[in-house]
């Protein structure tokens, strides 16, 4: 039926239906009219439902927007959206390992040089959906989609993959794998190859290797890791702390396991930078990171790891030096150019921070980079290209709350975009939302406050700010570079406590 619709079948036989009943009327009339024979009638009765099969098939033929093309290869430009695998098991607890799989076959075709791929962020809003392929494949722009479909049975698993080509619905490759729950590395690095094969993509040695990688022979281990990373996602205290425990016990499975490690790293990363309240030092995180790289020193996620904590330890000059590290073992990398933007940021070197923003918000839609990156424009003071960057960050907040709804970092972020982009009253209004979601984070806090004070309401945002240092907000080297907070400077609450910080 989808196919049918596709093709507008249905619309342009129901036009046709129409014509010919608009003809047969007037074949009445004219019959009445000039007392001519009804046989007429019935001869065009007999012709219009005659060329009714053919119309079918013209249609069908023709009918799709842009039918009549030949399929040619190769495909036309070598970009693909990996869509959340359909979760087809008899136990829903099982959607942990379909998402799973799909974003493991995200960043493995991630780390291919010669090869666009959609973020997590933007595929997965279109989980549950029931479009066609060849819309979705449009509206992400990209030539290609993969969609599929996973079903476990105890320790089996039936994994179903189809590689779409967007302009004209054919199928490129498609496979059914029933195999072993151990074989599901083998499995996605099959699918990551026979994609990589269809798209005509030359390989590297190194990214070869890379999309060939098994992170453990555990696959116990593996089960926990893709739980951790579910919850990871979710981006709240609980479901940080949740990810946290599951990394912890995907280790306890397989202490070698670098990237359980690099998993515990940021998580308890995080939850110092953003409740700090609770997680009051970073031991914890400086300890899994130096582990990971033991484990694995050219593991540039262990790299990216370990700068984060170095970071969140002020240790700024060698936090650098890991971060750039990071970047050369693999230049498409997410998290090292969006710490290393942190770190510019913080030390007040916007002009960087505004680069290496903007260059993590392109190899991920994500946020929170291009919130930052708009922020970073704006303390530059470039104006329109703030603009812009404030339009990206609202459209990804909007994207990520799609599939995370309760999460109040984004509808703070969503809350002064709207305000930077004079939609004051829109931006109030997410910021009590976030409130409300959260009223005791100290993140949420400082954001909100950073809110009221673009929308020129100073002791509302003095509230917020002193609220945010009692839950344990502490981050002056950000403050101090906040384009957020200028209205505030020389207010004498906000320096004050600028005062007692330092």
């Amino acid at each position: 039926m989808s196919e049918l619709l596709h093709r507008r079948v249905p619309q342009i036989v129901g036009v046709y239906l129409a014509a010919g009943w608009g003809i047969l009327e007037f074949t009445d009339w004219a019959v009445g009219r000039f007392g001519a024979s009804s046989r007429w009638i019935v001869g065009v009765l007999i012709v219009w439902l005659g060329l009714l099969p053919a119309v079918i098939v013209v249609a069908w033929k023709f009918g799709r927007p842009g039918g009549g093309r030949i399929r040619t290869r190769p495909v036309p430009g070598k970009s693909i959206a990996v869509l959340p695998f359909s979760n087809l098991s008899a136990d829903a607890g099982d959607e942990y390992l379909s998402d799973g799989i799909s974003e493991e076959i995200i960043n493995a075709l991630t780390k291919i040089g010669g090869l666009r791929v959609v973020s997590r962020t933007s595929a997965f809003v279109y989980k549950g959906r029931s479009e066609d392929v060849r819309d979705i494949g449009e509206q992400l722009g990209v030539a290609t989609v993969l969609e599929g479909s996973l079903q476990r049975a105890g320790e089996r698993l039936r994994i179903t993959a189809q590689l779409v080509d967007v302009s004209d619905g054919y199928h490129l490759w498609s496979d059914r794998f029933d195999r072993e729950i151990e074989d599901v590395f083998s499995i996605q690095d099959q699918i990551a190859e026979n994609i990589v094969r269809a798209l005509r993509v030359i390989l590297k040695d190194e990214e070869r290797r890379a999309i060939s990688r098994i992170p453990t022979a555990n696959v116990q281990a593996y089960e926990f890791y893709l739980r951790g990373r579910q919850y990871f996602h979710e981006w709240r205290r609980k479901s940080l702390q949740y990810a946290r425990e599951m990394f912890k016990r995907a280790i306890e499975a397989d202490a070698g396991y670098a990237l359980a490690w690099v998993g515990v790293a940021e998580a308890s990363s995080f939850l110092n930078m953003y409740y700090p309240a609770i997680e009051p030092d970073v031991t914890e995180a400086d300890e899994a990171s130096q582990k990971a790289l033991e484990l694995d020193p050219d593991l540039p996620e262990a790299h990216a790891a370990r700068g984060l904590v170095l970071f969140l330890k002020k240790d700024l000059e060698e936090a650098e030096r890991e971060l750039q590290t990071a970047i050369r073992l693999d230049p498409k990398l997410f998290e090292a150019y969006y710490f290393f933007a942190r770190t510019c940021f913080q030390q007040g070197r916007i002009e960087e921070a505004a680069e290496f923003f903007g260059e993590a918000y392109r190899l991920r839609d994500d946020y929170q980079a291009a919130f930052f990156n708009a922020q970073s424009y704006e303390a530059l003071g470039r104006e329109d290209e703030a603009q812009a960057a404030y339009r990206r960050a609202l459209r990804s907040a909007e994207t990520h709350m799609e599939l995370n709804p309760d999460d109040p970092r984004a509808a703070t972020m969503r809350a002064v975009s709207h305000c930077r982009l004079g939609e004051r009253e829109e931006g109030l209004r997410w910021a009590e939302q976030a409130i409300v979601i959260d009223p005791h984070d100290a993140g949420v806090k400082y954001n909100v406050a950073c809110l009221y004070a673009v929308a020129g309401e100073p002791d509302r945002a003095m509230d917020c700010l002193e609220e945010a240092f009692q839950a344990g907000f502490g981050a002056i080297e950000w403050i101090q570079n906040d384009p957020d907070l200028e209205s505030l400077r020389g207010h004498p609450r906000f320096e004050a406590l600028i005062s007692r910080s330092d």
